[in-house]
């Protein structure tokens, strides 16, 4: 057996959590592989609508197994608040059994947060645009081999370890003025990890190889986008962790020829959050009746999301980073009302027409080539099958079929795990 991956093709917000809830049920493990509480997966069904920051999308699926694997960086306080609201809505992972935690993940610390505010806050107008969770100092620490894990929590001198840690936060913040108080978040943070400690720990790329000899299927879930990553994105303007195929690998342990099937899902528009270039951004009333229909704010952070029209440069270089074999086309129930809709073919920069991301791309703009494309104008919320999909979303699809060079196998019509449409290919 393979590891697929299931990942984002534009810069987040393409629905990943859907399609993981749609897909589950063909596999045995879901493991998230990087990211942290700044993802906002959500899932829709039986009239209900859920949003998992660090929990894997697969969790409401009986018999089904979720793992938080060692790429991820763990907020205790905000898994908690996580199961406790899964509790209440009459979902238990942790009475069930059906997650485990990786104890190489890392753990953010409440001073990782101040950190990430104190940073953010320095930058004035440069500033990245972070979700201010602690994501970037923790992998930091991780990086600069500081940092606490998930499997330190069940060491002796875990609260040494924190102590040390904190201290050297605290110095760092020193830097930057009066240092906020945090003592009612830390005493929540303790507690938290008294919390986890109630969750199974594994050794994550075990666990994942295991289940693989054993002829069991593994689903591995991105969080963010492939235009985040923190190589191959729109540097700085990214998120701190491999969002790529690559970072199913290192994180979760599986090597690279043991990688199958890799679902790219990509919006049939695009959106953004937070600073950075965004060649096909509107800033016009089409933008903003985009964000309306689309309901374009974060499942997180609740930030208006910025707009545009699809992006085929991009869309190509994601496919070419991951090995994209299949491709899932989201939220084309927002473009219903649209008489034309248009696709960014190429960039003019620098004097040329190119049809690939420049490296700079930040002062030197690229500037978008569009392509008009005749819309559907029709409600697509209420179908159910292949045979009631307008030709003109047809002829949008096999355009964009043609472009990528990639078959688009899954298309989404709303919000709920009912109307996903399975194409035939």
């Amino acid at each position: 057996m393979q590891v697929d991956v299931l990942l984002g093709l534009q810069w987040g917000d393409e629905g990943k959590g859907k399609i993981v809830d749609v897909l589950c049920p063909e596999y045995d493990l879901i493991a998230r592989f990087q990211g942290g509480p700044n993802a906002g997966h959500t899932l829709e069904f039986d009239n209900k609508k859920f949003v998992l920051n660090t929990i894997p999308s697969g969790i409401f699926n009986e018999g089904i197994m979720n793992l938080i694997g060692n790429g991820v960086v763990i907020d205790p306080i905000i898994l908690k608040r996580e199961l406790d609201n899964l509790k209440t809505a009459g979902f238990d992972p942790v009475g069930k059994g059906n997650l485990v935690l990786a104890r190489k993940a890392h753990l953010i610390l409440p001073t990782h947060q101040l950190l990430d505010a104190a940073s953010e806050s320095k930058m004035g107008a440069g500033k990245i645009g972070s979700t201010l969770k602690g994501i970037g100092p923790t992998y930091m620490d991780k990086t600069g081999r500081n940092g606490l894990r998930v499997g330190d929590t069940t060491l002796p001198d875990f609260k040494e370890r924190y102590e040390k840690l904190k201290e050297k936060h605290l110095s760092i913040l020193s830097h930057y003025g009066e240092i906020p108080d945090f003592s009612e978040k830390e005493q929540a943070f303790l507690a938290a990890i008294d919390y986890i400690k109630t969750i199974p720990h594994v050794d994550s790329e075990h666990l994942v190889n295991q289940y693989l000899k054993s002829g069991k299927s593994v689903l591995a879930e991105g969080a963010q986008g492939t235009l985040l990553d923190v190589d191959f994105g729109s540097y700085p303007f990214v998120t701190s962790s491999n969002t790529t195929t690559a970072g199913a690998c290192t994180g979760l342990g599986v090597a690279p020829n043991k990688i199958g099937k890799v679902y790219g899902i990509f919006k049939a528009y695009a959106t953004r959050v937070g600073g950075g270039p965004f060649p096909t951004e509107l800033h016009d009333e089409v933008g903003e009746e985009l964000r309306k229909l689309g309901h374009e704010f974060g499942a997180t952070t609740g930030r208006a999301r910025r707009t545009g029209w699809i992006d085929i440069p991009a869309l190509k270089y994601a496919i070419m980073l991951n090995g994209v074999t299949e491709l899932i086309m989201m939220k084309a129930d927002v473009l219903d009302t649209f008489d034309k809709i248009y696709a960014c073919t190429h960039y003019k920069h620098d004097g040329q027409v190119i049809d690939y991301m420049p490296y700079e791309i930040i002062t030197n703009e690229a500037e978008p080539v569009l392509e008009e494309i005749q819309g559907w104008n029709q409600d697509l919320t209420g179908i159910t099958s292949e045979s009631e999909i307008p030709e003109a979303l047809k002829n949008y699809i096999s355009y964009l079929e043609k472009a990528l060079e990639v078959p688009i196998t899954f298309l989404s019509v709303g919000p709920d795990r009912k109307q996903t449409l399975s194409l035939s290919k």
